[in-house]
């Protein structure tokens, strides 16, 4: 075995259970020292929530890489505690700042309503309510004959993941409806793509079993996250620098005067 397989095959493992902590941490500590989650797509939680909650039962019924099992409990935990953060520290309803909350925005960004306002909701409880309803439904599923069938973790599977694919897409829109990267880490993108990287590296060079169906989706997650660090570099680029006046520009137009902007 060559010296990059075995890093490979050891040391991947380990980087992908840590992956959530090392992504989410500072997006996390971000928004609770800012005490503002305004910019940051609140579906992110959404999805892994919904896409890590899938795999576990998956895994019941596919027996696939233990460290993928690992990582998804690590993930459901963190993005719980993302999520709590996040709408602790929503921002006020209606704001109009440049990179109002879209989650949070009802409709009135030019986007499309939801139905029954899901996962738009004011109050608190309901996302903690869905998330329960949730794992309750599928935990029910499970100890009928169904979940014996492939067919069934199949789909299960296939859902999962393909869920899982769309992590970078809500980001990606909600960068372009305020056109800005405001309040969406660095941190957070570095972290997506050095994970993409390790990803593939492991599902294609492992020994271990990986099933098809988690190659395909991580080669569209990987493609989502590169055009998402192309838009921050795009708009980090076009982001204009405030004019610096001369005395006499000061004293036609008024000192003290701000130029204000979207940043």
């Amino acid at each position: 075995m060559s010296l990059i397989q075995q890093a490979i095959e050891y040391g991947a493992p380990v980087f992908l259970v840590s992956s959530p902590l090392t992504s989410y941490a500072d997006q996390i500590l971000s928004i609770h020292r800012n005490r503002s989650s305004a910019g940051f797509s609140l579906d992110i939680p959404l999805i892994m929530l919904v896409a890590s909650i899938l795999k576990v039962f998956y895994w019941f019924g596919e027996y696939y890489s233990g460290a993928l099992l690992a990582q998804a409990l690590v993930m459901i935990v963190v993005q719980m505690a993302l999520l709590k953060v996040a709408l602790d520290n929503r921002p006020a309803s209606g704001a109009k700042n440049g990179i109002e909350h879209a989650p949070f925005s009802g409709g009135s960004d030019g986007g499309f309503a939801r139905p029954y306002d899901f996962w738009q909701w004011r109050n608190t409880k309901p996302y903690w309510m869905f998330l329960a309803y949730f794992v309750a439904i599928l935990t029910m599923i499970h100890i009928t004959p169904i979940s014996e069938s492939d067919t069934y973790i199949s789909i299960l599977g296939c859902i999962g993941l393909a869920v899982e694919a769309t992590l970078p897409v809500p980001q990606i829109l909600a960068n372009h409806r305020s056109g800005s990267c405001k309040g969406f880490r660095v941190s957070v993108l570095a972290a997506w793509l050095i994970g993409d990287t390790m990803k593939m590296s492991y599902f294609f060079c492992s020994e271990e079993a990986i099933p098809w169906s988690f190659k395909l989706c991580g080669m569209f997650q990987c493609m989502c996250d590169f055009y998402l660090g192309f838009q921050y570099y795009m708009f980090t680029r076009m982001t204009p620098r405030a004019p610096v006046s001369s005395p006499e520009q000061e004293e036609r137009w008024g000192q003290g005067e701000k130029d204000i902007r979207m940043q």
